[in-house]
């Protein structure tokens, strides 16, 4: 992994909750996985205009994948890159699963699970802090996340394929405001059962 600038902002985000920053045009954002299959629900939108956010379907038609991986521009629902992953050493991140919710892990898991934390209620903190709420939250990359395509079509959620250390970078092609939550799932795999903290860093490449 190339090392960002010894004075590149550090924020550790422990395991279950959110977190929020704006990074500007042209900055530099490493999410870094520290112990491994910890899926990071992550969220984009235009700092100047909220309205603008990331469209996993623009993204996932433009690329012709359902995968995020090395080289991939995630699009905004106006069609307008804004963030460009410049390095990965993954491979494949989900854009399709979605966040985990109070109400869908009740569908899911069953009713004794429905007072557990979830990647939307994170979101929703963290989106009140931009002037936003609820409706704003819409379908989200979901970093480090496994989730295979079966024959059938239907999504499965497996184990992670991050190890402990790995990491991304993403190039801002816009200002953005960027909202993460270090999923709390502790029903499914993909966060191997655990969840775990996770560190980002972002710097301007004039820096290095």
């Amino acid at each position: 992994m190339l090392d960002a600038p010894n004075h590149a902002d550090n924020h550790h985000i422990p395991a279950n909750v959110g977190w929020s920053a704006i990074i500007r045009k042209g900055q530099m954002m490493r999410i870094i996985d520290l112990e491994g299959q910890q899926a990071v629900d992550t969220l984009f939108y235009s700092a100047t205009d909220t309205s603008e956010r990331y469209s996993a379907q623009d993204t996932v038609l433009a690329q012709r994948s359902p995968y995020i991986s090395e080289g991939s521009v995630l699009l905004s629902n106006e069609g307008r890159p804004m963030m460009t992953v410049t390095r990965d050493t993954v491979g494949a991140h989900d854009t399709s699963a979605g966040a985990c919710s109070c109400e869908a892990n009740t569908l899911r898991f069953g009713h004794e699970v429905r007072h557990l934390h979830a990647c939307r209620d994170n979101f929703v903190t963290e989106a009140a802090k931009w002037g936003m709420d609820k409706r704003d939250i819409v379908a989200n990359v979901n970093f480090f996340m496994n989730v295979p395509i079966e024959t059938s079509g239907a999504l499965a959620i497996s184990d992670g394929l991050s190890a402990p250390g790995n990491s991304l970078d993403l190039r801002a092609e816009m200002d953005v405001i960027c909202l993460i939550s270090n999923c709390p799932q502790i029903n499914n795999p993909c966060n191997g059962f655990n969840p775990s903290p996770i560190n980002v860093q972002i710097w301007t490449p004039e820096e290095i």
